[in-house]
C-alpha cells in the first residue's frame, strides 16, 4: 500500500492519495476548521484532481479535531469579498459545484460541529457520513448572507419546510436529527467513525467505475440549477457588512432598515 502526498497549495489542507482514494482533512483547529478562501480553491482543486484521475475512485473529506467546518473565516471577509466583487463569476472558488461535478464518488465525514459553509460540502457530496458529535447549523442569515448554493440544496435533503426552518431560525440539529431529516446518509457512534468510513470506501472501490459515474450523471441531471449570481449581486451591501461587524464583535447585528 503506498501513500501520495497532493499539494493543495495550502497548509491547512492534509491531501494524500491512499488505496484509491484522495484524502482531504481540513487541519485548521485553532479556527475551527473554518475556510480561508485559499483552502476553499485547495478543495476546488481536489475534486478537479479526482475527476481526472483514472487511478482515484473517491474523494473524502473529513476534519480534524471537535470541528468539521465552521464555514467560511470571517476575519478579513471584507477584505476578500471586496476582490471577490470584481472577479467574473465570484464562487467559482468555491468547491461546492465543482464537488457536485466530479465523476467521482465524494464521500463526507462529518466528525464534529458543521456549519455554514462546512453545511455546503455536506449538501455538495455524495455519501455523508456523521459521527453521533457531529452538529449541523446554517447561520448565514444572521450574517446578512443569501447562500444561493445552501437555498439550492438544502430543501432538496431535509425538504422544503425543515429547510425554511433551519434557514430563518438557524437552530442546530444534532446528527440523529440530521438523519432523520435526510441531510446525513448514516450516523457512526464516535469510537467506529474512522472504521465505518473505511468501510464505506471499501463498498465504494468494489463498485464498477462506469456504473459508478453514471449513476451519479443520473442523481446529478435531476438537481436543479441555482443562480448563483445572488451573491455577486449582494457581496457587501449594508446589511452583509454588519452582519460580519456584529459576528467579530459578539454582538447582535443592528440590521440597516
Amino acid at each position: 500500500m503506498t501513500t501520495r502526498d497532493i499539494d493543495l497549495e495550502t497548509r491547512h489542507l492534509v491531501a494524500t492519495v491512499e488505496d484509491r482514494v484522495l484524502r482531504v482533512r481540513i487541519d485548521r483547529v485553532e479556527r475551527r476548521n473554518a475556510m480561508t478562501q485559499s483552502m476553499y480553491r485547495g478543495l476546488k482543486k481536489a475534486a478537479v484532481l479526482a475527476d481526472g484521475d483514472p487511478e482515484i475512485d473517491a474523494l473524502l473529506v473529513t476534519g480534524t479535531g471537535d470541528w468539521f467546518c465552521a464555514g467560511g473565516d470571517m476575519s478579513g471577509a471584507s477584505e476578500n469579498a471586496e476582490a471577490l466583487a470584481l472577479e467574473p463569476d465570484p464562487t467559482d472558488h468555491h468547491p461546492f459545484r465543482h464537488l457536485e461535478r466530479c465523476r467521482k464518488v465524494v464521500v463526507c465525514a462529518v466528525n464534529g460541529a458543521c456549519h455554514a459553509g462546512g453545511l455546503n460540502i455536506v449538501l455538495f457530496s455524495d455519501v455523508v457520513v456523521a459521527a453521533e458529535r457531529a452538529r449541523f447549523r446554517a447561520p448565514e442569515l444572521l450574517r446578512g448572507i443569501a447562500d444561493p448554493h445552501m437555498t439550492a440544496r438544502l430543501p432538496l435533503s431535509v425538504g422544503l419546510a425543515a429547510a425554511r426552518y433551519l434557514l430563518f431560525t438557524a437552530a442546530e440539529l444534532d446528527a440523529h436529527e440530521a438523519a432523520s431529516l435526510g441531510l446525513v446518509g448514516k450516523v457512526v457512534a464516535d469510537a467506529e467513525f474512522d472504521s465505518h468510513v473505511e468501510w464505506v470506501l471499501e463498498q465504494i472501490r468494489l463498485t464498477g467505475p462506469r456504473a459508478r459515474t453514471l449513476v451519479k450523471d443520473d442523481l446529478n441531471r435531476r438537481l436543479p440549477a441555482y443562480d448563483a449570481r445572488i451573491f455577486q449581486r449582494e457581496i457587501m451591501n449594508p446589511e452583509m457588512v454588519e452582519g460580519f461587524k456584529a459576528f467579530l464583535e459578539k454582538r447582535r447585528p443592528e440590521w440597516p432598515r
